[in-house]
């Protein structure tokens, strides 16, 4: 009976994770990649809002050149300008996108009569696309904060913001509670983004994998490399129209942003600076997601594998001395 009791005991400690693995790796993946990150994610900003700001005039710097400009200007606190609202959007973001993710795909896989492990394009691209959708939906106030914190040096009329709640409050105290979900619709396009990286990812994660084999780490960072790589390429143009709506402000706040819409901006950058406009900062943006989704995706499959393992313990086998009686840990009663 003892050791019965034990048995229940282990599996019951940890009961409370069960269900919770993919929001618990989710949001480790999102902390880590968030902070590896950051200074590329500042960089790729910087160049995305070139051309929406009043400082649109100077002499625009690649990647080298922009890192230099914000290390010499701003110091190494400078690269991380934006890390806080960072971390509070991706670990929610990660969190709430993978939880969906898994829920969404197992339940259309079972109600097609596809069996768990097996291979559904229809029910990844759904399952992306709902994980997608309820993520952007939820976090974009974390997203505008974000983008005025990294884009705040680029025009010295704009507010200065001493930590995230201050720049919440300002940012609604004069644009009101609507300037929190600028550049939804456009981040809303890029639901088709994670709808060509995840069905991808999954598609070249079976092709490297033999039967119920853990895939090795290796494999995984090649996978989630190439399909974030292939995703980011063609969908990016969403995010530099996301970038300059963001950053837009309204009309009655200081400051000579003005705000075009979405139709009206896409007019300004096609205008102003051609189709080049929608690829400005694509290169430092696959320096810095290309690895950083190799991370995350990553990190998310190492937890998931060790949740899986914490959650779903083996049973205990008796064990049998050599004369064949069991041993006093294995005896029930």
């Amino acid at each position: 009976m003892r050791g019965l009791l034990s048995d229940l005991d282990d599996r019951n400690k940890w009961t409370v994770l069960q269900g919770s693995e993919s929001l618990i790796a989710g949001a480790g993946a999102g902390l880590v990649s968030s902070i590896v990150t950051c200074p590329l994610d500042l960089v790729k900003t910087r160049l995305q809002a070139r051309g929406g700001t009043a400082s649109s005039a100077a002499p625009v710097e690649g990647l080298i050149g922009t890192f230099r400009s914000i290390y010499a200007g701003e110091g190494i606190r400078g690269l991380y300008r934006g890390l806080a609202p960072t971390i509070y959007g991706y670990l929610p973001t990660w969190a709430i996108y993978f939880t969906v993710y898994d829920r969404v795909k197992a339940e259309l896989m079972q109600r097609r009569g596809i069996a768990p492990g097996g291979q559904d394009p229809v029910s990844h691209v759904l399952a992306a696309m709902s994980g997608g959708a309820t993520g952007t939906i939820i976090t974009n106030p974390i997203w505008v904060i974000k983008t005025r914190f990294m884009t705040q040096a680029l025009d010295p009329q704009r507010p200065t913001y001493r930590h995230t709640f201050d720049a919440m409050r300002q940012i609604y105290g004069e644009e009101g509670i609507r300037a929190f979900y600028k550049g939804l619709l456009p981040s809303l396009f890029g639901i088709l983004h994670v709808a060509v990286q995840f069905p991808l990812y999954e598609k070249l994660k079976s092709l490297n994998q033999h039967g119920n084999e853990d895939l090795p780490s290796s494999r995984i960072l090649l996978c989630s490399s190439l399909s974030k790589a292939i995703a980011s390429v063609t969908t990016y143009p969403h995010e530099v129209v996301r970038t300059r709506l963001q950053i837009q402000r309204a009309a009655s706040s200081k400051g000579n942003f003005t705000p075009n819409g979405l139709l009206g901006t896409i007019k300004n950058i096609a205008a102003t600076e051609g189709m080049g406009g929608f690829y400005r900062g694509l290169g430092v943006n696959l320096i810095r997601t290309v690895p950083s989704a190799a991370l995350t995706i990553l990190t998310y499959e190492v937890l998931m594998r060790n949740l899986n393992h914490l959650t779903h313990p083996p049973p205990r086998r008796r064990q049998v001395d050599p004369e064949g009686e069991e041993s006093e840990s294995a005896k029930t009663s």
